[in-house]
């Protein structure tokens, strides 16, 4: 049964929404229930900070590991509570253990996150009248309540994850194409290098966009009963990455390819096609979102395509000899009308068929215990960016709660007596939880966010007083506080911390207390908090210290090198698998690209803690992109190579030699000193001459072929010098 179609932020907070409704209604019909409030709603909030998307039974089991660690992370503070130097001691060790977990994987890292903001719940709930393990207890029920919540939703919604994220990937692509439609502009021909970094920066969003995808395909297809939809999403996956790799693959110097096109109408209807396959990949993202499966391939995308092809074709009857050969320009158009196929698929259910052995995804995760441990001994070290933040964390958490010893006496005079028995002082401390960040630039932002929404939130709450207003009222604003922080959460952290900051001065005003003597504790413990964590991501390891663009780039081009083998190896077999070691070679290549990318983005935020390495490290991001660019150019003729002749048996017996030369020479060029590098590429040039084909006889099908693959290599190995230069550039 067709779901409607709902917007999926409104979906993402309807298990928050239910369950503190369902607290807020208990807690008003059971008015003695009035002191379990605030537990019950910091372990709703708390159980969706753990929430994560998985499949039925990878909810359950998300569900328990959450239950286990929190059960443990709140015990322990509530046995020391009382005990200062006990206390602190678990706070530092608490934080240091749970941050580190984040190196075994995004699950890991969610719920240690989570975890480490309930012990701080557990101080900011403590009721000293009470057994140390009924705290503790409340927070896990609003815990459960939240995942029985989200498990209804789930059930509800099973798919709706997996369609709204490839949505958001096709989306991406769209911006991807109009793009890369710019480089078919003869006017800007000479702004090449900017449209190349933009280009960059777009393929991370792509890529972003389909690691997301893949992973919640992956949490629905571990089972042997796999849904149709799940099927029909994976497919739409796998067309969007086979129109990702050929449109960033690159035939031609695109620079020169503008001059020498100029005055022909063939450019011109290159650039009109991918913009209208843009707007394909926008329209079929906007059916995705309206949860219509029913895509209507566009009549202009077609007649774009067929006008192309013949302009191709008058093209190549009518050379000139200033012109590009027509060879060249058919693999790069071939590509671009390939896609055009692909959005016919779309609309063609039986075109969707794929063999089970392409039904196959990586996982994002580490597997197993073993695995994890594995993952966290390679981690323990400064030059680990999560080792230094769980350290990090450690020191702020030690200090927080020295600083929230003297808490009571710096907030005595703003507070009433009868507030002893809260614990506001902890406000420190999870204001330094999510203030914290690994980078400098992310935790900058995060501050300001926190603190100027803390006081538009104490602003706010300090006209609500002034109102006469009922508990049913005040239970109605937490709910929908609480509903709008986690709307917010993820994207604008100010406005997020504006509706915790009027739930939590609702939350005590409804238990009896004078919420205009929480206004100044509460901005203060802000300002406090965020400082602490401002000047301990300035201080302990700056980021600035350890961002590195030589490992960074090294990865990025050593990928770039398993790629290209992964696709020679395809090419040898003359028949494309698509497997998932092909697939999962790809992926490498382009998340060590993104990775270089947000690397080199971090970096521009703090040009004058950088320098002129930005400038080399832009370079190096242009000529990455262009070896994948050139690369994903050979992966997309998988499907065409053919070995028919004597012809071009010779020449692929000369060329695969030769290619892995170029594979071995991008996987060594960070270790190579001068010298090994420079007899590398004189042995390869030499090489790549000798089987240098005759392009005299360019319009024969096999000295194409072979023309082709030539080009290809040699476009790569043109980058190895420049590459070497910019890796080498990072030394000094």
């Amino acid at each position: 049964m067709r779901t409607p179609a709902i917007n999926p932020k409104i979906i993402a907070t309807l298990p928050v929404m239910l369950s503190t409704g369902l607290v807020a209604f208990a807690v008003d019909y059971h008015g003695a229930w009035l002191s379990y409030l605030s537990p019950l709603i910091l372990g709703v909030i708390a159980g969706g900070l753990a929430d994560l998307d998985n499949g039925l039974t990878g909810r359950l089991k998300n569900i328990l590991f959450t239950v286990i660690a929190f059960s443990i992370s709140s015990l322990s503070v509530q046995i020391t509570f009382n005990q200062p130097i006990l206390l602190t001691s678990t706070f530092t060790a608490l934080a240091f253990i749970f941050t580190i977990f984040g190196a075994a994987g995004n699950r890991y890292r969610t719920i240690a996150f989570a975890t480490l903001v309930v012990a701080v719940y557990t101080c900011l709930s403590h009721q000293p009248n009470s057994s140390n393990y009924f705290n503790t207890l409340l927070l896990l029920c609003g815990t459960l309540l939240y995942s029985a919540s989200s498990l209804l939703t789930h059930v509800l919604f099973p798919n709706r994850p997996v369609q709204d994220g490839m949505a958001n990937a096709y989306q991406a692509l769209s911006h991807y194409l109009n793009t890369k439609a710019d480089f078919f502009d003869p006017d800007e021909a000479d702004n090449l290098e900017q449209q190349q970094i933009n280009l960059a920066m777009k393929n991370t969003q792509v890529i972003n966009a389909f690691n997301t995808c893949r992973n919640a395909l992956f949490y629905r297809m571990r089972g042997q009963h796999r849904h149709p939809r799940t099927t029909k999403m994976l497919r739409y996956y796998f067309i969007a990455q086979d129109i990702h790799e050929r449109i960033s693959s690159s035939h031609v110097h695109y620079q020169a390819f503008a001059e020498q096109m100029r005055h022909t109408d063939l450019i011109f209807r290159i650039q009109r096609l991918l913009r209208l396959q843009a707007q394909a990949c926008a329209d079929f993202s906007a059916s995705l979102r309206q949860n219509n499966d029913h895509y209507q391939y566009a009549p202009k995308l077609q007649r774009a395509t067929l006008g192309a092809e013949q302009s191709l074709q008058y093209y190549a009857t009518h050379p000139q000899t200033s012109q590009i050969a027509p060879y060249r320009v058919q693999r790069l158009l071939d590509n671009i009308m390939h896609v055009s196929l692909q959005f016919s698929h779309l609309g063609k259910e039986q075109a969707l068929a794929m063999n089970e052995k392409e039904i196959g995804l990586s996982s994002p995760d580490v597997r197993g215990f073993k695995g994890a441990w594995q993952a966290l001994k390679a981690q323990t070290t400064l030059q680990s960016s999560v080792f230094r933040h769980a350290v990090r964390m450690a020191i702020i958490a030690f200090v927080c709660c020295l600083i929230v010893q003297f808490m009571p006496q710096l907030n005595a005079q703003f507070m009433p007596e009868s507030a002893e028995n809260i614990h506001l002082g902890f406000w420190v401390l999870l204001t330094a939880v999510f203030v914290c960040q690994p980078n400098y630039s992310a935790t900058k932002s995060r501050l300001i966010q926190r603190i100027l929404g803390t006081v538009a939130g104490v602003l706010v709450g300090s006209s609500l007083p002034l109102l006469s207003i009922t508990d049913e009222i005040k239970l109605l604003i937490i709910v929908v506080m609480t509903t709008l922080f986690f709307l917010f959460r993820s994207n604008k952290h100010s406005y997020a911390t504006f509706f915790i900051t009027i739930q939590a001065i609702m939350g005590l005003s409804i238990t009896g207390y004078d919420v205009t003597q929480f206004f100044v504790p509460r901005v203060i413990d802000t300002v406090v908090g965020a400082l602490v964590s401002g000047a301990a991501v300035y201080m302990l390891w700056p980021d600035w210290k350890y961002l590195s663009l030589e490992q960074t780039g090294a990865q990025a081009i050593h990928s770039n090198g398993n790629y290209l083998r992964a696709i020679l190896n395809e090419l040898q077999q003359y028949a494309p698998k698509n497997d998932l070691a092909y697939r999962a070679a790809r992926r490498r290549s382009h998340d060590r690209a993104a990775t270089l990318s947000s690397t080199l983005s971090d970096m521009s935020s703090e040009p004058k803690k950088y320098g002129d390495k930005l400038q080399d490290g832009f370079l190096l991001l242009k000529i990455n992109y262009s070896l994948i660019s050139y690369i994903a150019a050979l992966g997309a003729y998988r499907d065409k190579i053919h070995c028919t002749d004597d012809n071009e048996t010779a020449f692929l017996d000369q060329f695969f030699p030769v290619a892995n030369q170029v594979v071995s020479a991008l996987e060594h060029l960070s270790i190579w000193n001068s010298e090994q590098f420079h007899v590398a590429l004189t042995q390869l040039q030499n090489d790549m001459e000798q089987i240098r084909p005759n392009y005299n006889s360019a319009d024969n099908a096999t000295e194409s072929q072979n023309h082709m693959l030539w080009q290809q290599l040699v476009m790569i190995s043109e980058l190895l010098q420049p590459c070497y230069q910019a890796l080498n550039r990072q030394h000094l």
